[in-house]
């Protein structure tokens, strides 16, 4: 467990995702979970950005459609957030199609929508 990346950061947004959960329980939109953590991000004083926008380049034009990422966090922790009761095969490839527009080597997909916390951490 030593080598890995951005371990410290990593442990402080899983706690502050459980802290999240523990407080509101699952069932409500993904919008409130956001909500509370960014309440939780500030009074944390971490780092963040919220829906930060990406261009996408495709054979060195830029597209029309931009995507957003829930939060980036520590400058470049994609964090993507759900509520669902289950995490889908398409919020993995999601994720990791965001990692890769934003040249991110760590993202944590969050699902609060289940009676105990889930996350996947995702390294390129």
């Amino acid at each position: 467990m030593a080598n890995l990346i951005y371990k410290d950061e990593f442990y402080k947004i899983i706690g502050m995702c459980m802290e999240v959960h523990l407080n509101l329980g699952p069932g409500l939109l993904e919008i409130v979970y956001k909500d509370a953590l960014e309440y939780e991000f500030q009074m944390n004083k971490i780092p963040y950005e919220r829906e930060k926008e990406f261009l996408v380049e495709y054979k060195n034009k830029i597209l029309s459609h931009k995507f957003y990422a829930d939060f980036v966090v520590y400058e470049n922790i994609i964090l993507e957030v759900k509520a669902v009761r289950g995490l889908a095969e398409d919020f993995t490839k999601l994720v990791l199609n965001y990692m890769a527009l934003a040249k991110s080597k760590l993202g944590i997909l969050i699902n609060f929508g289940e009676d105990s916390l889930k996350y996947k951490r995702f390294v390129l």
